[in-house]
């Protein structure tokens, strides 16, 4: 089984979607051995309302008790680092919006240190890290 972890985009549409995105998240688990990234968690507690606050803490409470929370080394964030500022040659400071992708670098380079799979729902911003570093992505069917 190949390890995967879920990129923010993922749980933001299966909450949006209600039992249907939670049961495709549960297809999507059932092939893999899942890890959430610590940089996942603190987007989703930012984004999350009071509602969903309960769901966050949940999620990690189960992932620490299973001990797969993947928590970026100082080397994943001298990679991510170094790969923005390879985007940002390529693509302009202003257009490639680094603190969108921040969070991102950072997913890719913990999540490729550890020979983790990202499933993201967002390709634009993946593929783009993606020509400049090797990490294992797909695009998930949500």
């Amino acid at each position: 089984m190949q390890p995967a972890l879920f990129d923010t985009s993922i749980y933001v549409a299966a909450l949006r979607r209600g039992n249907d995105g939670v049961l495709t998240i549960r297809r999507l688990e059932s092939s893999s051995i899942v890890w959430l990234s610590a940089v996942v968690l603190e987007e989703l507690y930012a984004g999350a309302g009071a509602g969903g606050r309960d769901m966050v803490e949940r999620l990690e409470r189960d992932f620490d008790r299973a001990k797969r929370i993947l928590v970026p080394s100082l080397g994943d964030w001298r990679n991510a680092g170094e790969l923005l500022g390879l985007v940002a040659a390529k693509y302009g400071y202003e257009r490639i919006g680094r603190g969108r992708l921040t969070n991102d670098a950072l997913i890719a380079m913990s999540a490729a240190r550890c020979g983790i799979s990202v499933i993201t729902a967002n390709e634009r911003d993946f593929r783009k890290l993606a020509e400049f570093r090797s990490f294992r992505w797909l695009i998930a069917p949500i």
